[in-house]
C-alpha cells in the first residue's frame, strides 16, 4: 500500500487557478500509475486526470481537457494537477490515487491507493 496526502485546494473564484499536489510514500514512486478524482456532494467519483509513471503520457476527461494539467516529479515522489480557467462546476474533493501497472488507468476501480482528498470550491 502506498500512502497519498493532497495539498493545495481552496476557494478561488471562477476563472482562477489552483495547483494540487500528491505526495507519496511508502512504496516505489516511479513504479506507480497516478490518477486524480474528484467527487461532489451526492455525485459519483469522477476521473479527472492520470498520467503514466514515467510522465510522459497523460490523459483527461473531456470536462477538464485543455485546462488541466497533470505531471509528476519522481524525484520528489510527488505528482501534481494544475488547474486553470476553474468553474464553479468544478468544485469537488480532489483525489489522488495510485496503482502498480503500465500505461494509463481511468477507472477508480482500477487503483488501489487513495489519500483523502482536497477540497475546491470555485465561486461564480
Amino acid at each position: 500500500q502506498v500512502q497519498l496526502v493532497e495539498s493545495g485546494g481552496g476557494l478561488v473564484q471562477a476563472g482562477g487557478s489552483l495547483r494540487l499536489s500528491c505526495a507519496a510514500s511508502g512504496r516505489a514512486f516511479s513504479t506507480l500509475v497516478m490518477g486524480w478524482f474528484r467527487q461532489a456532494p451526492g455525485e459519483e467519483r469522477e476521473f479527472v486526470a492520470a498520467i503514466n509513471k514515467s510522465g510522459s503520457t497523460t490523459y483527461y476527461a473531456d470536462s477538464v481537457k485543455g485546462r488541466f494539467t497533470v505531471s509528476r516529479d519522481n524525484a520528489k515522489n510527488t505528482v501534481y494537477l494544475q488547474m486553470n480557467s476553474l468553474k464553479p462546476e468544478d468544485t469537488a474533493v480532489y483525489l489522488c490515487a495510485a496503482t502498480n501497472g503500465y500505461g494509463i488507468r481511468t477507472l477508480h476501480r482500477e487503483y488501489d491507493s487513495w489519500g483523502q482528498g482536497t477540497q475546491v470550491t470555485v465561486s461564480s
